[in-house]
């Protein structure tokens, strides 16, 4: 009979834990989903001399919204769609409008991976780290410079790295 309630506990506990991964899942998709659309608007106004690495970001992004998606469905989710539009956080009608935008496209990625490493155990977990070095390490690109903790908007006092929709 302990048996079995070990069990059953065990699988409540389990299902909390996969719950929570899909919800970080979800919300790191939808990020993606909000910097492939940025990265659209950065890369019709950025500079000849970075057109490449916005490329390079905006096909890296591309590629990780792809692995979530998969990750979601992997836990029995439907994947969240991408919305038609997203509000950009400031006006982008220049190059070096359309490099700060990369820039914070990056910290708001990072800060949802920060949220999946938090969320998620194993390979989740890793994936979550992975996207949220990529992304610092983008971010510190565009900027120019680092922060103390990438993705951690708390540590750092900056704003939450939410997406906009």
């Amino acid at each position: 009979m302990s048996g079995a309630k070990t069990s059953k506990a065990g699988k409540a506990e389990r299902s909390e834990q996969e719950t929570g991964e899909l919800t970080a899942l979800q919300a790191a998709l939808s990020a993606e989903h909000a910097a492939v659309y940025g990265y659209g608007v950065v890369g019709g106004l950025i500079g000849e001399a970075r057109r490449s690495e916005a490329r390079s970001a905006y096909d890296a992004h591309r590629a990780r919204r792809d692995e979530l998606a998969r990750a979601v469905r992997a836990l029995g989710g439907t994947p969240v769609a991408a919305a038609a539009g997203y509000a950009l956080p400031f006006p982008v009608t220049d190059s070096d409008a359309a490099v700060r935008l990369a820039a914070e496209l990056e910290e708001r990625v990072a800060g949802v991976y920060s949220d999946l490493v938090r969320a998620a155990e194993g390979e989740r977990r890793g994936t979550g780290a992975e996207g949220l070095r990529e992304a610092a390490v983008r971010a510190v690109r565009w900027r120019g410079g680092s922060v103390p903790f990438p993705g951690l908007a708390e540590r750092t006092g900056t704003p939450s790295a939410t997406p906009t929709a």
